[in-house]
């Protein structure tokens, strides 16, 4: 039976690579495009219309687990497109699974999942050549549907959680900045991160309008960080103007985004003045936002693991 199981899964992902993927990353890309040119960051639209929902991040409703990537804003924008009102997707058997089912019209919202493969034939030349084999990627679809579009679900579901009162949100800011033992220096009149000396310099908190954007200004300079080379590795030696540069700013503003969302703040677009360099990058490179996210990702993943660690080890507050 696992012989059948995996000759499946092998045959299932072969047919998935041999799907053209182009189109795939173009309609993506495509609209990511459309959504900035009409002057909209779909980083941070969910709370920028009326009716906003709570900040965070998209999360399966059976299993509990964040959507990464470029799927957070591919689900983000169906929350504003479907006029939802929470932030929970099942898939249409996971549905069922619940209990209940999807309502009969419903429109599926579609999402990625990149993966690779390693052909038998790879296999077996890398086996007689002594080398590593080369694995091949591909995306592979699904379609999820907002928990606004089910019916007869069972109580108990992951759903949205409560917006932080104000009074926490400073501390649990603070909290984070802290457990990623960063060298963070307040001063100066300009928000920064050298990766050279490697350390954040932000204005102090009285140089901002409100308060809060001192803490996502933090949060982006944070995701800055966490590309050095001792960390996540990211590409970091663009200078202003490089398309370099405009990939990683666009990574740390959907990174800090990301984090504003996992934590209970409202993410806010910190650079918009890149915009024009950003559309650049994504109208040559079709991959270039799905590259930009995944990094995004990652970085919280790796600041909120950080948190995490801190109070388990009773370093910060829990």
């Amino acid at each position: 039976m696992a012989k059948s199981i995996n000759r499946r899964a092998r045959g299932e992902a072969a047919q998935a690579a041999a799907q053209p993927t182009t189109n795939l990353y173009d309609d993506i890309t495509a609209k990511i495009i459309a959504e900035l040119e009409a002057g909209r960051f779909p980083w941070v639209q969910p709370w920028g219309t009326a009716g906003a929902i709570n900040p965070g991040l998209p999360r399966n409703a059976l299993t509990a687990r964040s959507y990464s990537g470029v799927n957070v804003l591919i689900l983000w924008g169906a929350v504003i497109g479907g006029g939802y009102s929470q932030q929970s997707w099942l898939t249409f058997r996971q549905a069922l699974e619940a209990g209940g089912c999807v309502r009969k019209g419903e429109k599926g919202t579609t999402v990625v999942y990149a993966d690779r493969f390693i052909p038998k034939g790879e296999a077996e030349r890398a086996q007689r050549a002594d080398e590593d084999p080369r694995a091949i990627p591909f995306l592979k679809r699904f379609t999820v549907f907002n928990i606004d579009q089910c019916e007869g679900l069972r109580p108990g579901l992951a759903t949205d959680p409560q917006p932080l009162p104000e009074r926490e949100i400073v501390p649990t800011a603070e909290a984070l900045i802290k457990a990623s033992n960063a060298d963070f220096r307040i001063g100066g009149n300009k928000a920064f991160y050298a990766p050279t000396p490697d350390f954040i310099q932000v204005p102090p908190q009285p140089a901002f309008y409100d308060q809060i954007n001192y803490y996502r200004t933090a949060l982006h300079e944070l995701t800055h960080w966490t590309g050095h080379t001792s960390r996540l590795v990211r590409n970091l030696s663009g200078r202003f103007g490089t398309k370099d540069y405009a990939r990683e700013e666009l990574a740390a503003e959907m990174g800090s985004a990301f984090l504003c969302a996992a934590l209970g703040i409202v993410p806010t677009v910190r650079h918009a003045d890149y915009l024009a360099s950003w559309l650049e990058v994504l109208r040559e490179d079709n991959r270039a936002i799905f590259r930009a996210a995944s990094a995004a990702s990652k970085a919280a993943d790796f600041l909120l693991s950080l948190r995490d660690a801190a109070m388990t080890e009773g370093r910060i507050a829990a």
